[in-house]
């Protein structure tokens, strides 16, 4: 069996407009629930991948992240540009490496380490690409579908704002964390354009890239319950710091 060699890349570059960041001189990832900064929740779960290997994209109001977490790896996005352009941004740090690479998000705290281990062992076990941790909820919510083929296997994911109505139909949700096989991402990172109602280079368009050029997409299908929670606004603040105090 080979090496499972891991990285971890954490998207934390971005400002927090909703969360009155530029009032407050605070980067969104830095806010604190339950006494510690959201960043430093994710990175608690994340522990199983050493600090020398964990990259954490940073942008707004840099140094205060950077002084705040001595010991791991930093790549700057100057311009918010989307999450692809976001991962492309620590390109150089990944250049080189032939192991997996985690992609997960600093602002949502709740998602535990069962949950990365479960992606990361479903990714080596499947042999694929990349692996998708997705999860299912009966009402709707604001995140991108999981489209399937008819016989059950990846399509695409759809962004809710580019869904068509039955697209939007679809229960089964993009968390954003995905775990890649390095050299595949950094040659479909270089691929994307940015032809979405953002005007954004979506990570999200990678997978069905990765099916384009002949490659294999898992999906890891969770019970997430709240571990899908982001903080976008100062109610999803109070909300996450309330569930972490449980």
């Amino acid at each position: 069996m080979t090496e499972q060699k891991i990285k971890a890349v954490i998207l934390a570059a971005g400002q927090g407009k909703r969360l009155g960041s530029g009032e407050a001189g605070i980067p969104k990832v830095m806010r604190l629930a339950a006494d510690k900064p959201l960043l430093g929740h994710v990175l608690d779960k994340l522990s199983f991948i050493p600090p020398e290997d964990t990259i954490i994209v940073v942008g707004y109001m840099k140094e205060q992240v950077i002084n705040a977490f001595p010991g791991y790896a930093f790549a700057e996005q100057a311009q918010q540009l989307g999450t692809g352009h976001a991962v492309a941004m620590a390109k150089e740090q990944l250049e080189g490496f032939d192991g997996a690479v985690l992609v997960c998000c600093g602002d949502m705290p709740l998602i535990t380490e069962d949950t990365y281990k479960a992606l990361r062992d479903e990714y080596f076990a499947s042999g694929a690409d990349c692996t998708i941790l997705t999860g299912v909820y009966e009402d709707k919510k604001p995140y991108g579908r999981i489209v399937r083929d008819v016989d059950g296997s990846f399509l695409r994911i759809v962004e809710q704002k580019d869904c068509s109505p039955d697209e939007d139909a679809i229960r089964e949700y993009n968390s954003g964390v995905f775990v890649f096989s390095c050299p595949t991402l950094l040659e479909c990172l270089g691929k994307l354009k940015s032809n979405n109602a953002q005007n954004e280079y979506y990570l999200t368009d990678v997978p069905a890239l990765i099916l384009e050029k002949g490659g294999k997409v898992s999906l890891c299908r969770r019970e997430l319950g709240d571990e899908l929670l982001g903080v976008n606004t100062k109610e999803d603040l109070a909300q996450v710091e309330a569930l972490l105090k449980k």
